[in-house]
This record gives C-alpha cells, sequence and structure tokens, in this order.
C-alpha cells in the first residue's frame, strides 16, 4: 500500500498531525530514534508537524527531524512551563499560551490527526484528554497510539479493564488505533487521510 501522492492526487483529510511524546532526555536511544524516524516520515510528505513547543527529550528531536526534512512545525507551549521544557526557537510558529488547556485546545484545532509516541505523565494527561474529547464528539479526528516495543502495554491493558468493569464503553476501544512499527503507522495515516475531512466540534471547548 503506497502512501497518497499528496502533490499528485485528490485533496486529503490530513494536512497536519499532531505528536504528543515525551520531553525528558534521559530515555533509550531506540525511542530517539523512532522519534526522529516518524518525524521523518510524517514531514516528507508534507504533513504540518503540531506539537508541544520544547526543545528537549523527544520534542526536540521531532521538531529537528520536521525542519530538517523540510515542513512546518508548530509549536505550542505554556508560559509558566517554557523555561523547564526550553522552548524551540526555530520553528515555522512557536505560539506561548497562558495555560495547559490553552496549548491542548490549540493543538486540537492546529491538528489533522494526532499520534500518540512514548512519553510520560504529561503525554498521559494529553491521550487521556483527547481520547475523552474524542468519546465526547468534541472532535472526530483520528488517533493513532505507537506502541513501540510494547511501551504501551499497561495502557492499553487499563483501557481493556475499564471497559470489562464497565466503566467504559465496549465502543471505546474504537477510539483510537494502535500500531507498533513505522509501516504499520504508515498505513494508518493513509487510511485516515482517505477519508473525507468533517467539521469539527472544538469550538464547544
Amino acid at each position: 500500500m503506497s502512501f497518497i501522492d499528496i502533490k499528485q492526487g485528490p485533496p486529503l483529510s490530513i494536512k497536519s498531525v499532531c505528536l504528543y511524546c515525551g520531553s525528558a532526555n534521559g530515555v533509550a536511544e531506540g525511542y530517539k530514534k523512532t522519534a526522529r524516524d516518524i518525524s521523518t516520515m510524517l514531514a516528507q510528505r508534507r504533513l504540518k508537524i503540531v506539537y508541544g513547543g520544547g526543545h528537549v527529550g523527544l520534542m526536540g528531536i521531532i521538531a529537528d527531524a520536521a525542519i530538517l526534512a523540510g515542513t512546518q512545525v508548530i509549536g505550542i507551549i505554556p508560559e509558566h512551563i517554557k523555561s523547564q521544557e526550553i522552548q524551540h526557537t526555530g520553528l515555522t510558529e512557536l505560539h506561548v499560551v497562558p495555560d495547559m488547556h490553552t496549548r491542548k485546545r490549540m493543538m486540537v484545532e492546529r491538528a489533522d490527526a494526532f499520534v500518540i509516541l512514548p512519553g510520560g505523565l504529561g503525554t498521559l494527561d494529553e491521550t487521556f484528554e483527547i481520547l475523552t474529547w474524542k468519546k465526547l464528539k468534541l472532535h472526530n479526528k483520528p488517533i493513532i497510539i505507537y506502541n513501540q516495543d510494547g511501551y504501551w502495554d499497561p495502557l492499553l491493558k487499563l483501557i481493556a479493564h475499564t471497559i470489562k468493569e464497565g466503566f467504559a464503553q465496549p465502543g471505546d476501544g474504537l477510539l483510537f488505533t494502535v500500531v507498533s512499527n513505522l509501516n504499520e503507522l504508515k498505513d494508518a495515516i493513509e487510511a485516515a487521510a482517505s477519508v473525507p475531512a468533517m467539521a469539527s466540534n472544538t469550538g464547544r471547548m
């Protein structure tokens, strides 16, 4: 399955992808390489990258890789944490916002799809919020969990457990797609891009 040619093919419903990922530096090299490969792959397909605006950890890696590959990169970072995450100064756009909610809302507004890479508490926060907003029909954009080397297995088991115990609905497992390698991610992005664009309800957030 080949990716739709953005230059010659029909208009795609996906023109930008939000990458959620960690800002910690002390992680295994395999996570860094995968983050670089994913961002490069998306950028080579002329997809804009939306992310948290930092220049450390996987966040800095995806931004640098996308810039190097020649695509636009949009960073959104709250005022009170920009010094902690060290804001990236080489982006196409950098938005410094007053709080976390504004950051996450702008990410939803600026992105057509979401890919969740390995990360920590902040990434978990973003993941559950974007899933909840989709469940509440505040948006209908694709959410892809990149389960590198089983990193997100505990999260997926937890979600399955909430469904089994009746605290979540069986359909909640359909709110997202899980992939485990770059080829699966390419296919998931292509499948999502072939679906006609739908109006977002993010204005109600």
